[in-house]
């Protein structure tokens, strides 16, 4: 796992909103993606709880070859600067997760990097040059994260376990 750890201080002025669950927030604005485009038999879903969080949520299969669950959202550019960090407020389930990246949502690979969640509502923070390309889970010869702005924000569970899995998500920022 890259350079994540969980902070206890508040967030500072100088961070930028860039989606803050409600329960106004319409769950078509995420998309899922599981291994079925490839055989698998994976099921995640996504929903808005009552509470106004973002919940990803469901089974992890490793039939078929499969593995894995995700959850996407294209967004208007996020622009960045070389010491840009991600915020993420969330309560896993104990597993880890990765958060991915696209500086457009056509390329085909994504800058990613892993989290641990505890069970607890805790606050992620994740510096965006310590994300590394990858594509279908292999590592790119080419450098960390380092474009001017990203379009397209990913979770994705897996483990190489048959699982269930869940990750409530209250906000996703970045400063500065």
């Amino acid at each position: 796992m890259l350079l994540v750890h969980t902070l206890i201080l508040p967030l500072l002025m100088a961070t930028t909103m860039i989606f803050n669950f409600s329960t106004t927030t319409d769950d078509k604005q995420w998309q899922i993606v599981d291994d079925v485009v490839m055989g698998g038999v994976s099921s995640g879903k996504f929903t808005i709880t009552p509470e106004g969080h973002g919940a990803f949520y469901g089974h992890v299969s490793t039939k078929n070859n499969g593995g894995f669950s995700s959850v996407r959202h294209r967004c208007k550019p996020v622009s960045t600067t070389p010491e840009s960090v991600v915020y993420l407020r969330v309560k896993g389930d104990g597993k880890n997760y990765q958060f991915r990246i696209k500086t457009q949502s056509n390329e085909y690979y994504s800058y990613i990097t892993t989290f641990a969640t505890t069970g607890d509502w805790e606050t992620i923070s994740i510096p965006l040059k310590s994300l590394y390309p990858s594509f279908r889970g292999r590592k790119l010869d080419m450098p960390n994260f380092n474009a001017d702005s990203f379009e397209e924000i990913t979770f994705l569970i897996a483990n190489k376990l048959e699982e269930d899995f869940e990750l409530l998500i209250d906000y996703i920022s970045i400063e500065p």
